[in-house]
């Protein structure tokens, strides 16, 4: 039995679901389709985990990011930072890390951190996006409803209210039809929320 109790500790520090004997009691939903973009017939490398934001106040971002976006909190610690690998804050500076995912258990997370003792000062918020610039594109079920939630975020700034986008389709294939919005998140990320159409 140590050896499911060091698996369980992996994937708990690791920010991955451990299912032990397979069983899943969450019913998948269906995953909405990309015209042309099929499910690969062979792994790649490389997995795209995670990608953590340094935030101004955790608990303001988490109210866009959980509770208007809806993505799942699976980790919320503080840690000690050592200022070097990741170089942020003062060594030995503690800070708030919180990881949230979507609809798949191993990759796509988001990550929310905020250093409270002592505190990372914060820069002007940005109006306009450069090189090193980060856009995160999330697709989903309501994006009216959710764009209009995310104006009562603090911070939150709005450079597109929700609009019909289409795109040309893959290999000649039919238009690709979007819904979406565009907004800056409290600390300055594009965020391009939006809902694929049939």
């Amino acid at each position: 039995m140590r050896w499911i109790a060091t698996i369980l500790a992996a994937g708990i520090l690791s920010g991955c679901v451990v299912d032990i004997d397979n069983r899943s009691e969450m019913a998948a939903a269906p995953a909405p389709r990309a015209a042309g973009v099929e499910a690969p017939t062979e792994r790649l490398p490389t997995d795209v985990r995670r990608s953590t934001i340094i935030v101004r106040d955790i608990e303001n971002s988490l109210t866009l990011y959980r509770d208007v976006i809806g993505l799942e909190v699976n980790y919320d610690t503080e840690v000690t930072t050592s200022g070097v690998a990741l170089p942020a804050g003062e060594p030995g500076a503690t800070a708030r890390l919180v990881l949230l995912n979507a609809n798949d258990p191993w990759v796509g997370w988001i990550g929310l951190m905020e250093w409270l003792d002592p505190p990372i000062p914060a820069g002007d918020y940005p109006k306009r996006m450069g090189p090193g610039g980060v856009v995160i594109v999330l697709n989903t079920d309501d994006v009216e409803g959710r764009c209009e939630a995310a104006k009562a975020v603090p911070g939150v700034t709005f450079t597109a209210e929700p609009r019909l986008q289409v795109y040309p389709g893959r290999d000649g294939g039919p238009d690709i039809r979007v819904m979406g919005c565009n907004f800056f998140d409290p600390d300055g990320i594009l965020i391009e929320l939006n809902q694929i159409l049939e």
